[in-house]
């Protein structure tokens, strides 16, 4: 199970893709980074790439920063996201060549659909939200813009823009957030 907690910006670990192509700043994998079934992470895209493929995965990805991000497939098919954090979601196993307009960053969900459910929004945090993640189900929320506070009994440190807190519970549990700003709330639960 994921252990509650908050991944700063600066912990992410920047590594190649797997193809070479680009950089990607990982923020984290699940259960384990070599053998994962969901895992979020930032693109660097600064030219045209070609993604790696990834059989039997699903993935979403939102546009952070940049002009533009152009999703182009071999049959044709093509998908724009443009700024404010336009997102498309797509199969793993037809890889897109990425083309940026200019420097872009993308967050990336990326998930195994046979082992887990996946829900995710790009909403706006005003005052107070609050999440139940329970016995086989994560909360991910990435922090876009502002900054946010958790409540004392979650024992978590404040959330600054970029970071990413993780929510985890063996049984039901609220968690109180406040702050300002926006966010991606992502919630993960295992296919029974």
């Amino acid at each position: 199970m994921v252990a509650s907690r908050v991944v700063t910006a600066h912990e992410y670990a920047r590594v190649r893709w797997r193809n070479g192509a680009g950089w990607t700043r990982e923020i984290g994998a699940w259960p384990a980074s070599q053998d994962w079934v969901w895992r979020l992470s930032i693109a660097e895209i600064e030219r045209a790439a070609p993604y790696s493929p990834y059989p039997g995965v699903m993935r979403q990805q939102w546009l952070l920063h940049g002009e533009g991000l152009t999703l182009a497939w071999p049959d044709g098919a093509h998908a724009r996201l443009v700024p404010p954090c336009g997102s498309v979601r797509f199969d793993g196993g037809r890889p897109p060549v990425a083309e940026p307009d200019g420097r872009v960053a993308a967050f990336n969900l990326m998930w195994r659909p046979e082992a887990v459910e996946v829900e995710a929004r790009h909403r706006p945090l005003v005052g107070a939200m609050v999440c139940f993640p329970g016995a086989g189900e994560t909360w991910a929320l990435h922090l876009l813009a502002g900054r946010a506070v958790f409540a004392a009994d979650a024992g978590l440190p404040p959330l600054e823009a970029g970071d990413t807190a993780l929510l985890a519970s063996p049984v039901r549990r609220r968690v109180l957030l406040e702050g300002q700003g926006e966010l991606l709330a992502i919630s993960v639960r295992d296919r029974a």
